[in-house]
């Protein structure tokens, strides 16, 4: 039985983490759930699985959750404040951690659940394209699991395994990529777009700010840094391809040629419940791919020079530790300031890029230092936030 903290679980991710571990009451328990500020859904969530803790990061929102939770008849512990889901990764009691937090406030609980050496499904890719080497020696030193969640990153992982690591020096990762709402469609003028047609993505249900690096393929470039750090693939042997299908979900060219690839319908519960079960599989609620009703499969490059971030991030991983950290920080700040109207959809990847130019600090050798460059990228960001103003 595993006994399974969830942070982020009021998102996408987190619902359909819930939603597998209710298949299999036999193997799985949801022991602790972790939210930012909706404590609302968190109550509802607790009430449902009555989990052995749960935490809130909204310390104003603890008392809101704590009558609600009484109000169901609850009485387990409550933690609040911008260190609790921190502390429910490294908790002892929970010796499975599902991270789906939205954002870089997701790194300090992935060092903390791979310091603890817990078995980490991670879906915050902010982690690891911030933590980088030392988020990786980190799972290495402490005996850690790390599982990746993310669609694509989880189909590579299966791809490898199914593989064996036969010709592995010589292989290729290829990114699969929707293209989000604007790739296809070259009429659309970027520096109009608003915010309501960018969130709205042709294929997945995400939460806002996953949506808007959909829309820029920034998304796909955080994507490409985390490739390279989890598999210890070279950027010039990843390549991102672009498949609004959304049926493949990544492949890996090997070095015979041959391409292995993961198909599947787009439901998050498919690579939340391979890795709660890995190295097994476990039966899944998903509806199933139809081979014969599919359709075709089409795949294009990306377009580089209207979707400057992809391009950025790939610079990144050449530039030194410190840039992706910037790179993501400030792209952070630019999403929020998109979606309140303060600059225009084009104006995401300008002001990235001059974040990048304006910030030169040393290579982070712990924690604390990337969490420094990350305040430094997300002030420098807002500093610049006024040339791109609309």
């Amino acid at each position: 039985m595993q006994n399974i903290a969830i942070l982020g679980a009021t998102g996408s991710i987190g619902r359909s983490a819930l939603a597998v571990i209710a298949n299999h009451p036999d193997r799985y328990r949801a022991g602790a759930l972790a939210a930012g500020s909706d404590a609302k859904a968190l109550a509802a969530a607790a009430l449902a699985v009555r989990p052995q803790a749960v935490a809130i990061a909204d310390e104003a929102k603890r008392s809101e959750l704590a009558a609600l939770l009484a109000e169901g008849g609850w009485k387990g512990e409550i933690l609040s404040g911008p260190g609790a889901a921190e502390q429910l990764a490294a908790d002892a009691r929970f010796d499975t951690v599902i991270h789906a937090i939205v954002g870089a406030a997701g790194v300090r609980p992935a060092f903390a659940a791979a310091a603890a050496g817990k078995r980490l499904l991670l879906a915050n890719k902010e982690s690891v394209v911030c933590g980088g080497e030392i988020l990786m020696r980190t799972v290495r030193e402490s005996g850690a699991t790390l599982l990746p969640v993310d669609s694509e990153h989880n189909a590579i992982f299966q791809c490898l395994h199914a593989a064996g690591s036969s010709g592995r020096d010589a292989a290729r990762i290829w990114l699969t990529c929707s293209g989000g709402p604007f790739h296809a469609r070259p009429e659309v003028d970027l520096a109009r777009v608003t915010p309501e047609q960018a969130l709205a993505h042709p294929t997945w249900k995400m939460g806002r700010k996953i949506s808007i690096d959909s829309a820029t393929l920034m998304n796909k470039g955080l994507e490409v840094i985390e490739a390279h750090h989890l598999f210890d693939f070279p950027p010039e042997r990843i390549s991102v391809v672009i498949h609004p299908q959304s049926v493949v979900h990544s492949m890996v060219e090997f070095a015979d040629g041959a391409v292995v690839a993961e198909l599947g319908t787009a439901d998050m519960k498919l690579p939340i419940a391979y890795c709660l079960a890995y190295p097994e599989r476990i039966a899944g609620d998903v509806k199933r791919l139809d081979i014969t009703r599919m359709g075709p499969l089409t795949f294009s490059e990306p377009d580089t020079g209207r979707f400057p971030l992809l391009a950025l991030a790939f610079e990144a991983i050449s530039s030194g530790a410190a840039s992706p950290i910037i790179l993501n920080g400030a792209n952070e700040v630019a999403v929020e300031a998109f979606l309140a109207g303060k600059i225009g959809f084009a104006a995401i990847g300008a002001l990235c890029r001059d974040a990048l130019d304006a910030l030169s600090p040393a290579e982070p050798s712990g924690l604390e230092d990337i969490l420094e460059i990350d305040r430094m990228a997300r002030e420098a960001a807002r500093s610049l936030t006024a040339r791109h103003a609309i």
